[in-house]
């Protein structure tokens, strides 16, 4: 079984707005007679926009209306139409995921969407899209060694550690080119919020200014980004428009009309006096999006059970069951299923959520029997709420478990691994309905440090 499927990103960034359309293509790698274990072979870009910038009312409003007038030029030059579409991501990153009206632009963008395009803007999965986009995860695989990513925009710099091709970490700061906008003129037309706790020496609006007066908050800046490097890395790998910066700045700075310009090459300066092997991205600009495009998506195990399920589910919250609460009689299952699934209840009642548990390796039909009945006990408040159980299992067992549990809708899948607080957006079945389009999001909190805001950081 061989299937392509067309997969659309579009990233709208603090700095840009661009788009990418990629075909993954799907293929079952088991061997004839035993359970199919499809998994995405290839990821091919066959359209890549133009780089637009991404249109704003004012410095709190983005200009949904410009948005949708570039996605449609851009879907009529790719020769795509929204019905073609299977899965992909738009996501709103970094400050502009803080305007006013952001969630009003991923509305306007809906109908190019389609229904199997999750919108996000976590910067925890910022950071992962960008690091795949640009090769970090290969480079560090194929070269056995920890790689940090750093994609450095226009509000923000989402980070990512990998080690021998496996993600360890992630993180975000508030550090980018354009939190300071200034006219060909060198005159302060903008300051962002965050660069508050550095106010001593960021111009005021109106001031102009030269490249050296911005040497103290370039300093600084550059300082944030080097302590975010964990003790004994020291490959660096980059992406983002300052990347770009770092190895070929504009002769005139005030190009772009940012700080991106000087932030780049004093970056580099920086970490290469500290001893630090730097990286150039295989993408750059465009890593996130191609990210966006190429890498959001999974697919689930092969040994699915879908009764009903009204696709897709989006943003469900995972509840994640212990070993030992797994191991536990139907009764003590279904009191523990029940405490975690009374988080999530608010004065409207319960919300749709996802539990996830490992399951077993080669479970007997009694322990099959035992674990389908606690699970429908505990889960059976859902219904009652208008929505109904999502089961996620790591080990190929969700077949059997789902035909176990009975009632509809209902949904069981496995070959995926998430955590507790993971959220989870769920397509429609693919490849001839064995496996279907997943994607595993993380959420993480600010706080704020001199600097700027910061992420909490979270082993992954």
């Amino acid at each position: 079984m061989r299937e392509q499927l067309t997969s659309v990103g579009i990233d709208i960034g603090t700095s840009t707005t661009q788009l990418v359309v990629s075909t993954l293509t799907l293929e079952n790698r088991a061997s004839p007679f035993t359970v199919p274990r499809v998994a995405i072979t290839d990821r091919e870009i066959v359209y890549r926009s133009a780089i637009h910038f991404t249109p704003l009312l004012s410095d709190t409003v983005i200009d949904a209306a410009g948005v949708r007038a570039i996605v449609a030029e851009e879907y009529r030059k790719a020769g795509l139409r929204r019905e073609e579409v299977e899965t992909g991501a738009v996501i709103i990153t970094g400050e502009t995921a803080r305007k006013e009206n952001a969630r009003a632009v991923l509305s306007a963008l809906s109908e190019f969407a389609g229904d199997f395009v999750v919108a996000t803007a976590g910067p925890d999965l910022e950071s992962i899209l960008a690091a795949r986009g640009a090769g970090a995860d290969e480079y560090s695989r194929e070269r056995r060694c920890k790689v940090l990513h750093f994609d450095i925009g226009g509000g923000t710099s989402n980070l990512a550690l990998y080690e021998n091709g496996v993600l360890l970490d992630t993180d975000c700061l508030d550090i980018g080119g354009r939190l300071l906008k200034l006219d060909d003129q060198g005159r302060v037309v903008y300051r962002s919020p965050v660069l508050e706790p550095w106010s001593s020496f960021v111009p005021a609006l109106g001031q102009k200014v030269e490249a050296a007066d911005l040497a103290p908050l370039l300093d600084a800046m550059t300082e944030v980004l080097e302590k975010a490097v964990p003790e004994g890395v020291k490959v660096l790998s980059f992406s983002g428009g300052v990347a770009d910066c770092m190895w070929d700045p504009p002769q005139n700075w005030l190009t772009y009309g940012d700080i991106g310009p000087l932030l780049g090459p004093a970056l580099r300066r920086r970490l290469e006096g500290a001893g630090c092997e730097l990286v150039r991205g295989r993408e750059t600009i465009r890593a996130t999006v191609v990210g966006a495009g190429a890498h959001t998506v999974e697919v689930s195990g092969s040994t699915i059970h879908c009764r009903e399920v009204p696709f897709p589910l989006k943003n469900l919250p995972v509840l994640r069951l212990t070993e030992g609460e797994e191991r536990g009689d139907a009764a003590a299952l279904a009191a523990a299923v029940a405490k975690k699934l009374s988080r999530y209840a608010d004065q409207e009642g319960l919300c749709q959520v996802a539990l996830a548990l490992t399951g077993a390796a080669s479970p007997s039909y009694q322990r099959v029997t035992e674990l389908a009945r606690g699970l429908r006990a505990g889960l059976e408040p859902l219904y009652g709420a208008g929505h109904f159980p999502v089961v996620v299992v790591e080990r190929d067992m969700a077949k059997v478990l789902g035909q176990a549990m009975g009632g509809s809708p209902l949904l069981c899948l496995d070959g995926v691994s998430v955590r507790e607080g993971d959220y989870l957006d769920i397509g429609a079945p693919v490849a001839g309905g064995s496996v279907l389009p997943v994607v595993v999001k993380t959420l993480a909190f600010s706080n704020s440090v001199p600097g700027g805001e910061r992420r909490e950081r979270r082993d992954l």
